[in-house]
């Protein structure tokens, strides 16, 4: 089986989700990080894994369910907090984020039979999922992420490095209000749409 990784920041406001203030307050933003890391956080753990890490960028809260390890993130800029994030891998590793709260067990299962990699790509431009049979962090290394070109040149990161691929389903990141709107309907009985609707209720868009 493979080591599952999510890579997330504590759900502090005015440190998450900036992109969704307005129209939400910070603390709104922060709520609705919170819900979107525990829906993530639920499949990950309803995943059979080898292994289930939280790499964190602060401390764990009471939205933590049992059976993860957690480790801090490392510092420097995306591309090393992720390379560092597989270097503590021994074996088969998948990573996610905490910004796709609509992901399934199913999406998470790999296998890698046939494939030494699979790159979930984002509406963005990014990614929301990288797996590799063999971690190195030299894979990621340089990257530069959080651009429309994050996904392509990781796919061609791996495809120079000789790697057979596997090209998961393409995925919408929660970034901004209309994300978090469509994202909860793809998911409507998750924390994430609940805390959404939570926020209409009270007057928010």
């Amino acid at each position: 089986m493979t080591t599952l990784l999510v890579i997330a920041k504590e759900p502090r406001p005015g440190r998450v989700k900036t992109r969704l203030t307005p129209p939400f307050t910070p603390e709104e933003a922060a709520a609705l990080a919170e819900a979107a890391l525990t829906d993530t956080l639920r499949t990950v753990a309803a995943t059979p894994a080898t292994r289930r890490v939280l790499v964190l960028d602060g401390t764990a809260g009471p939205w933590l369910p049992p059976g993860f390890d957690v480790v801090p993130q490392c510092a420097g800029a995306l591309d090393e907090r992720l390379a560092a994030a597989f270097a503590g891998c021994d074996g088969p590793a998948l990573l996610i984020g905490m910004d796709t709260p609509q992901v399934t067990p199913d999406l998470l299962t790999a296998d890698f039979d046939g494939y030494d990699a699979c790159l979930g790509p984002a509406d963005d431009g990014g990614f929301w999922a990288l797996g590799l049979a063999e971690p190195d962090p030299d894979l990621l290394r340089g990257v530069p992420m959080s651009t429309p070109a994050t996904g392509a040149v990781q796919r061609d990161r791996l495809a120079t490095a000789g790697l057979r691929a596997r090209e998961l389903p393409r995925l919408r990141d929660v970034d901004t209000a209309a994300d978090a709107e469509a994202v909860a309907a793809l998911a409507p009985h998750g924390r994430f749409a609940a805390e959404l609707a939570r926020l209409r209720t009270a007057g928010r868009r």
